[in-house]
């Protein structure tokens, strides 16, 4: 697998910022095959070619990383651009920066996203292959959530859900057309529901729910598949280690 230089040098864990990065390949100090290299867009296979900070070898991390994050409201499931750090928008990495080390930090991303407003269950990883696995449409991952409405939840829209909703809803002036898979939904109360999709379309449950004339007002994952958020009682915002091997076991097995 081919890695740009810059990229190798960020998830080394010999820099603490993308700036020491750069200019360490500005001024020549990093090398590849005992031959300096100042384009940071250079690619190579590190498993093929080695490559040295003045003289010292630097080496990629030998062993992924897994975490299960309660995720807060007001946190976007993305690195933050140059727009949304003008909206002071919030980014779950930002949670994980003094918690782990640089190389790890950079390397991290989600299992799959939540919403900007939407709480609970996600995943992050260095894992690249466990991430395309779980995001899979084809392996029908089940993810449960407790959905909370502004209206009460007719038995007309349970049977719609439960069927399959035929989704179209207009946002920001782009009409979003798709159609759900059959899903499973037992109230709470009346304005409340366990809701369990085995697909992650963009914002679907709230398209969803839009579609069929209510508003969610609140939305919680509680687990994927066997993975339970209660059991690892997580504060909103916290997040704990946990191993691929109890993430297969839950979700696979």
């Amino acid at each position: 697998m081919k890695l740009r230089l810059h990229q190798f040098l960020s998830k080394c864990g010999e820099f603490s910022s993308k700036g020491d990065v750069k200019q360490a390949i500005w001024d020549g100090d990093i090398t590849v095959n005992d031959s300096i290299v100042k384009n940071i867009a250079y690619e190579f296979n590190p498993a093929k070619r080695s490559v040295k900070y003045r003289g010292k070898e630097l080496h990629l991390p030998e062993t992924d990383v897994y975490f299960l994050l309660n995720k807060p409201a007001g946190c976007i499931c993305s690195r933050l651009n140059s727009q949304e750090l003008e909206l002071n928008k919030t980014s779950v990495y930002e949670l994980f920066r003094d918690a782990v080390e640089p190389s790890v930090y950079e390397s991290l991303v989600t299992v799959g996203r939540l919403d900007e407003d939407t709480t609970g269950f996600l995943l992050v990883t260095t894992d690249g292959k466990l991430v395309h696995s779980i995001t899979d449409p084809h392996k029908k991952i089940k993810k449960t959530y407790r959905v909370k409405t502004q209206d009460k939840i007719s038995e007309e829209q349970l049977e719609s859900i439960r069927n399959g909703v035929a989704v179209s809803v207009t946002e920001y002036g782009s009409l979003e057309e798709f159609q759900t898979r059959p899903a499973t939904i037992e109230l709470e109360n009346p304005t409340s529901a366990f809701l369990t999709i085995d697909e992650g379309k963009k914002r679907q449950i709230r398209r969803m729910f839009t579609t069929l004339g209510n508003h969610v007002t609140n939305l919680h994952r509680l687990s994927t598949e066997r993975m339970v958020l209660k059991e690892y009682n997580l504060e909103l915002g916290a997040f704990c280690k946990v191993t691929r091997e109890e993430i297969h076991q839950a979700l696979f097995s």
